[in-house]
Order: structure tokens, then C-alpha cells, then sequence
């Protein structure tokens, strides 16, 4: 018997609390009995964006929300400003493009965050853009941009929308949505949040609710005025997850009893300690600055596929983690520490990975790269 841990940064674990409470008989979604579970879902949304602004519940995947966070504020022809540095920087430059907005990118390295005075360069020689799109954390690299210099950078310019995907940045990270001035941030329920896939969240600010009234890109399904006014009375305006928002509130309930500021801590903990494990086995991280704590992308060695890692980790370990996407895909492998997970499942991993290398013929010391995660993630508990 070969048991599974759970280790990539989507989907990611969900809690047994939030499994049994989804098994619970269905409701169904236009009776009176489903209107309080979706109003402490609305409510529960709301503290952990950190605002006081509408936060949409959709029923679709992360990147349904990011379908809607254009579809919705811009009409064809907008000029509008992406941030590439990875995967899912393409997307949204692909997504902007579907709906026939008017695309300047700025091309990061992968590897690497978006620098803020770049967007300021950027705004600078064409202030009529009107939206700028960023990833928070960039799932396929490892980086995490600084949400917050950005958000003052594009708050200068009235007429523009700060975009935020937060898919795997929410609850990693520290996003503060009204605070930072963030007019639009999409989040799924696969990865921090701990559930299955299926639910987008979206935040909109006022300023952006009054471009959406303007915007003329065709939308039926993700149409978020509609949204907004049946979300108001409790109700989706297609059918709901209903199960699924039964299960958000578990986690919502689960991530209070925790505190908010210990959620960003835990999250900040195991990825330094899984950074650290890195360095001690001679490995390079593929994010050469500012790392995400959602997701560590790790260098596979010279001479051994990053996906040949990502594949024995899973087939003799069970340990299912993450290989390389798009230009990096062999190149590197990343190991997650998002949502529900603790010290010994980085514990697990580490030693995992360890016996992986060693079996490809990497030279590894064993336990020492586990022996570093353990002395940094026992400090926390002393």
C-alpha cells in the first residue's frame, strides 16, 4: 500500500472537517435554507480579502474568474497592460487578447518579480491604459510581485483598474484589498482555501463596478452586474455549488479560529523552511527573488529531469507535487506548502525528495535536508 500526501499547489488538501460537512444532504439552491449559508459565505469572504466591497462567489475555476475580470470592465479595443512572468502572466495576456483589448506587456523573466517602476515607466508613456494585470503569486515560477507597491504605482491613474490574480496568492499572502486599492482580485477554491475545485471568488471595488455599467465585451454566463444584484439576495444567478459553499464555510470557519495573521505566519514558516531544505541538498531556487510562500520552485539538478523528479516523488513515494510548466517544464520541479498543511507534511516531502535524488543519482546526504526543516519548524513550537 503506497499512501498519498498531497503536495501540489492545486489541488491542494482539504481538511476531514470540511469533507464531512460537505457530505451533509444537499440543499437545494433557491430554497429558503440555502439564503444564511450563503450569506456567512459572502461575509466570511469579505475578512479574508480584508474589505468592505462586494466579493463575487462563481461557480468555475480560477481562471473563470479571470475570464470575468476582463470580460466584465473592458470593452474591445481598451488598451490595457499585462505583467508576463510565467504561465499565468500568459494567461492573462491571452485572455485580454480573446476579448479584443489592446495588449502592452511587460516580458519578466521567469525567475523573477515585476518591478514596480516598470509599470511606472509603462503608465508614464501611455497613461490611457486602462487596466494593468498581475499575478500575486505566479504558480509556475515560484514568485511572488509586490502586490502593494504596484497597487500605489497604478492607484496614481483614476482611470485605471489594478487587477489582481490571487488564484494562489490568497491566504499565503497578506492581501490587503481595500487597504492596498486592489479593484479587482480573483481567487479559487482549490488552493488556500483548501476545498475542490470549482468556486472563483471575485472582489470588486466601487471604481470598478462604475467601468463595468461602460463595458461592452460580450458575456452571458460571467456577467457580474447580474451577479452583484441576485448576489445581494443571497442567490447565484445560474445554479449554485451548493456543496461546495457548505464547505467554504468550514474552511472560513476553520482559517478564523486560526486568526488571520497566524494563517500568513504558518504559510511564511513552511516555505522558508522548504527553501531552507532546498539550499541544504545544493539545489537552486528557480525564484531568484522574492518567493512565493504558496509555492516553491526548485531547479532540478544538471543532467536529471525536473519531471523524472515530479514522477518518482508520486509513483514510488506518493508524494504528488509539481513538475515545470511551459518553458520550464523539465527544468524544475515545485513542492507547495498552500492551505491545509503543517510542518510534518513539509517534514514528509523533504525526506521524500531526498530519497528521490539519491535514487537518481544525485549525491545526497539523507536526513539532512530533513534535519534542517525540522530544527527551523520545531523553534515555532518551543
Amino acid at each position: 500500500m503506497l499512501k498519498r500526501y498531497l503536495l501540489a499547489p492545486g489541488p491542494t488538501p482539504v481538511p476531514p472537517e470540511v469533507l464531512l460537512r460537505m457530505a451533509m444532504p444537499i440543499v437545494h439552491h433557491r430554497a429558503p435554507d440555502f439564503i444564511p449559508i450563503f450569506e456567512e459565505a459572502k461575509e466570511g469572504l469579505k475578512w479574508l480579502y480584508q474589505t468592505k466591497t462586494d466579493v463575487l462567489i462563481l461557480c468555475s475555476t480560477g481562471t473563470g474568474g479571470m475570464v470575468g475580470a476582463v470580460n466584465n470592465f473592458f470593452s474591445p479595443g481598451d488598451k490595457v497592460l499585462t505583467i508576463n512572468g510565467g504561465k499565468f502572466g500568459e494567461r492573462w495576456t491571452e485572455i485580454c487578447r480573446a476579448y479584443g483589448l489592446e495588449v502592452r506587456e511587460i516580458a519578466v523573466e521567469w525567475g523573477y518579480a515585476v518591478r514596480p517602476e516598470q509599470v511606472e515607466e509603462a503608465m508614464k508613456k501611455e497613461p490611457d491604459i486602462k487596466g494593468v494585470f498581475v499575478q500575486a503569486s505566479e504558480t509556475s515560477t515560484g514568485v511572488y510581485h509586490d502586490v502593494q507597491s504596484l497597487a500605489e504605482v497604478v492607484g496614481r491613474y483614476e482611470d485605471t483598474l489594478f487587477v489582481v490574480d490571487a488564484i494562489s496568492g490568497l491566504v499565503a499572502h497578506d492581501l490587503r484589498t481595500d487597504e492596498w486599492g486592489i479593484d479587482v482580485m480573483i481567487a479559487g477554491s482549490q488552493k488556500g482555501l483548501m476545498l475542490p475545485p470549482g468556486l472563483a471568488f471575485v472582489s470588486v471595488s466601487e471604481k470598478a463596478w462604475q467601468r463595468a455599467e461602460r463595458s461592452r465585451c460580450p458575456r452571458y454566463y460571467f456577467d457580474f452586474l447580474k451577479e452583484r444584484k441576485k448576489q445581494r439576495d443571497n442567490q447565484t444567478n445560474f445554479t449554485s455549488a451548493v456543496s461546495l459553499i457548505i464547505g467554504l464555510n468550514e474552511t472560513l470557519r476553520l482559517l478564523k479560529k486560526e486568526g488571520l495573521e497566524a494563517v500568513f505566519q504558518r504559510h511564511a514558516r513552511l516555505a522558508n523552511a522548504t527553501r531552507e531544505a532546498m539550499r541544504a541538498l545544493g539545489l537552486e531556487l528557480f525564484a531568484k527573488e522574492s518567493p512565493s510562500n504558496a509555492v516553491t520552485a526548485v531547479e532540478a539538478p544538471e543532467g536529471i529531469d525536473g519531471q523524472k523528479i515530479y514522477k518518482v516523488l508520486r509513483e514510488s513515494y506518493g508524494v504528488t507535487a509539481a513538475g515545470g510548466q511551459g518553458k520550464a517544464r523539465g527544468k524544475i520541479f515545485r513542492i507547495a506548502h498552500l492551505g491545509y498543511t503543517d510542518t510534518f507534511d513539509i517534514v514528509v516531502a523533504v525526506s521524500a525528495l531526498e530519497m528521490t535524488l539519491k535514487g537518481l543519482g544525485y549525491p545526497v546526504q539523507l536526513g539532512k535536508a530533513v534535519a534542517v526543516v525540522e530544527e527551523l519548524l520545531m523553534k515555532e513550537v518551543q
